[in-house]
């Protein structure tokens, strides 16, 4: 019963509930930041050690099976790795996407403890901050990867995200452009036809586009600066893998849509104030607005139907309902 609901309550993010979306989807993500790990470490200029991905992977993956284990047990239910190799192989993505997330965007020297956790608070997030979502069910409501990153950031003042140039240092001519190009498609492709999150990716974008120039007016600069950010891989692996989370976004369009447009506003305003790291922040900042919104609108919700059960009782029953309710 648990099992099933924990799908369901995922699956509901995804156009039409579909288990193979949501499998393709993650299998994706994963594929891509396993292969750009590899090919950046071996030729694409990335200067983190090498043992740093293996260490955010691996706590990413230790913790998942744990809390798994943990949850199951209190739960008296059947863990989701177990029954099949495939429920086993599919329990991995959603822990080694922020496992090499992590290690791939923040640099911090050669030092392992702030890459484990960061990756150790990506995996706790998602049970350590939910939002009730109807029908009794919750959803965590940050980006793992970006929580974390946030955190480390936030905690380590001595660690940086990585410089955008190493994603791309070691490639010349065209291939300078091919990399982020096949980024660039796959994810809209991706997002457009398996996540359903094209819209938000869409929003954010000319929203970031608006903020941008309206900074460039306001300042009297040129119009060009504020667009540089968008011409870095790192953009557009925030842009692409980590704002258009399907598990802590909103599925209805017009809400994607201004999902994006917040995000963007919050970034302006973090830049236009001089705090570093906007990206990141900005979405953290809209992720919890959102999960308070959530927990405002489920009480909202409760009074109501408190309200609507005492209107159907009888006049001498609705006057003891509201007796005990008032204490």
């Amino acid at each position: 019963m648990a099992d099933t609901t924990e799908t369901n309550t995922t699956l509901r993010f995804y156009p039409g509930g579909s288990a193979i979306r949501r499998y393709f989807a993650l299998w994706y993500f994963t594929i891509l930041l396993v292969s750009w790990n590899i090919l950046g470490h071996r030729f694409l200029g990335f200067e983190q050690s090498d043992l740093q991905p293996i260490v955010g992977v691996s706590t990413a993956i230790a913790l998942q099976f744990l809390l798994e284990w943990i949850d199951a047990r209190a739960k008296g239910r059947k863990t989701r790795y177990s029954g099949s190799w495939a429920n086993f192989i599919n329990f991995l993505p959603p822990a080694i996407i922020p496992g090499l997330a992590v290690a791939m965007l923040l640099f911090p020297n050669e030092r392992l403890i702030p890459i484990m956790f960061a990756s150790g608070l990506s995996i706790c997030s998602k049970l350590l901050f939910r939002a009730p979502v109807g029908d009794g069910k919750t959803q965590h409501i940050f980006n793992p990867s970006n929580i974390g990153i946030v955190a480390t950031l936030l905690l380590f003042p001595s660690i940086g995200v990585a410089p955008p140039y190493h994603f791309t240092e070691n490639l010349t001519g065209m291939w300078h452009w091919a990399l982020p190009g096949f980024v660039l498609a796959t994810g809209l492709i991706v997002h457009g036809f398996f996540t359903g999150r094209l819209v938000l990716v869409v929003s954010w974008l000319l929203a970031f586009i608006i903020q941008g120039q309206l900074r460039a007016w306001y300042f009297g600069s040129s119009w060009i600066v504020p667009l540089t950010p968008m011409t870095s891989a790192a953009f557009m692996v925030f842009t692409l893998y980590m704002i258009p989370d399907p598990a802590t976004t909103p599925v209805q369009p017009w809400r994607q849509a201004f999902f994006g447009l917040a995000i963007a506003a919050v970034y302006g305003t973090l830049l236009v104030n001089h705090v570093v790291y906007g990206l990141f922040i900005a979405l953290a900042i809209v992720c919890g607005l959102r999960g308070a919104g959530l927990y405002a609108w489920a009480a909202w919700e409760s009074i109501r139907r408190d309200q609507k059960e005492t209107a159907v009782l009888p006049p001498e029953m609705a006057g003891v309902a509201k007796g005990i309710s008032t204490g």
